[in-house]
């Protein structure tokens, strides 16, 4: 059976659609599976929107271009279902409930992947989400494949993690009643007691909704995916996009903007990065597998789980990847640039903070003097404090290498046939030009973070041009 003749028909229950990850696979499910029959978005109500009005406005950002060209009647399909995995029973109504009866392919991509939340609303959405998607999924009798997203830094004190479950940092139903029964403070409070293991509570979380997945494997037909670092995309459905400034693109705008000069960590770490389109196709064929070949429903039956990441065919370490962006911000110039990209990451404490004084807080300092003086708001300083904060956020990350092992992703790379690789095919990135990645990559922060033209203009040209030369002299 090949991928599209498995989804035709189907209906489709995703939650984390307006998410970075949920907005591609959305968007992949349009545009390359239009035979199937409905696909429902979890979406809750914000700032005085409804999910209807939320829905709309989703659909008309740059990620959906293509879909608007090539399958415009798609978007008919979409039905948006008002909730919130924050809540109990996802704040589904019972109406609604009754409209998903007939789902048979769930993909649960909602969490919180900010490092920095505070501990109780995490495990809400990250631990008893996962719970609550599963105590829904058991009341639909039609479905063929449960997707759930976490991540590789489940585990980060296992350095060479393998594409299996390990043993649970604590358990999920006692950690889920303490979120329950404490405010915000006193679990921040607990939080070195209840998670030492951890540098934040992301990964914490995200390790507890593996074992509320593994504890329901024998009910349910369901697989775990584990993405690495998730960035730009590499060529689907525009090379480039990106809608967030989390992790390396939020470093590579500011050090392409000429804020940050420095950065204190390893050079030589070989991070594990994987483009957000990559993720989307692998999720999709995931399904297909579990859906086709489905497990037998018992105890004794181990979960199958695929780390979806680079793992042997990376190469590139952050050093590499700053000299490529410092390269690549050369030939296409960001309009906001207000220094040239220089600088790096360095294991040298000493130098790091001299340069981070000298190059980066001097110089944010007069900036903002400046501002002042012409009647505006200072805004350097600012944004350096909010740098700092996300950088020591990022530390453990930046100065850790870890090993993810894949051989079930790349046999599930196998399964896909000749007629439909090109358009399921999931490990492209691995052997691409990393070069020409990254310029797409630049270009795509330009055009979706920044909201400039993706073609340089002039003055940015000749700016990025005196910039060299005086840094020359």
């Amino acid at each position: 059976m090949s991928i599209s003749n498995f989804y035709q028909d189907q209906e489709i229950f995703v939650t984390g659609g307006t998410g970075f990850i949920g907005k591609v696979l959305v968007e992949k499910i349009l545009r390359s599976l239009p035979n199937i029959s409905k696909l429902y978005i979890l979406i809750r109500s914000k700032k005085n929107q409804t999910p209807e009005d939320r829905l709309k406005k989703l659909l008309e950002i740059p990620v959906f271009r293509r879909v608007h060209t090539e399958q415009p009647e798609s978007f008919r399909k979409i039905i948006p279902i008002a909730g919130d995995c924050c809540e109990k029973e996802l704040g589904i109504s019972t109406q609604d409930k009754e409209r998903l009866h007939n789902v048979s392919i769930i993909f649960h991509v909602a969490a919180t992947v900010r490092f920095d939340e505070n501990l109780k609303t995490a495990i809400l959405l990250n631990t008893r989400g996962a719970y609550e998607m599963v105590k829904l999924a058991q009341g639909m009798p039609k479905l063929k494949a449960f997707v759930h997203v976490s991540t590789t830094y489940a585990h980060p004190d296992i350095k060479v993690l393998d594409e299996k479950i390990y043993p649970p940092y604590g358990d999920w139903r006692h950690i889920i009643k303490l979120a329950e029964t404490y405010d915000v403070e006193t679990l921040n409070t607990l939080r070195s007691k209840i998670a030492p293991n951890h540098p934040n509570n992301y990964t914490f979380t995200k390790s507890l909704a593996e074992h509320v997945i593994d504890d329901h494997r024998h009910t349910l037909p369901v697989v775990i995916l584990r993405p690495s670092i998730v960035i730009s995309s590499y060529e689907e459905p525009i090379p480039g996009w990106i809608d967030n400034f989390n992790g390396p693109i939020g470093m590579l705008v500011a050090c392409g903007i000429g804020v940050l000069r420095t950065n204190y960590g390893n050079p030589n770490i070989v991070p594990d990065i994987i483009p957000v389109d990559m993720v989307a196709k692998s999720i999709l064929v995931a399904a297909f597998k579990l859906g086709t070949n489905p497990p037998t429903l018992c105890p004794n039956t181990d979960l199958e789980i695929f780390n979806c990441c680079n793992s042997s065919k990376r190469y590139l370490s952050t050093s590499d990847i700053v000299d490529i962006g410092k390269k690549t911000i050369l030939k296409i110039p960001f309009e906001k640039c207000i220094w040239l990209p220089e600088g790096g990451i360095t294991a040298s404490f000493v130098w790091h903070y001299f340069r981070f004084i000298t190059q980066q807080i001097l110089p944010a300092m007069i900036l903002d003097l400046l501002l002042i003086v012409a009647g505006q708001k200072p805004v350097l300083l600012r944004i350096h404090r909010r740098m700092e904060s996300t950088i020591q956020i990022l530390k453990v990350f930046l100065n850790t290498e870890w090993t993810f092992l894949n051989d079930n992703l790349r046999a599930l790379q196998n399964i896909i046939s000749e007629e439909e690789r090109s358009t399921f095919n999931f490990l492209d990135y691995c052997d691409c030009d990393q070069m020409l990645y990254y310029l797409n990559t630049t270009r795509g922060a330009k055009e979706f973070l920044l909201k400039e033209n993706p073609v340089p203009s002039r003055g940015a040209i000749l700016r990025i041009r005196i910039f060299r030369c005086r840094n020359v002299r």
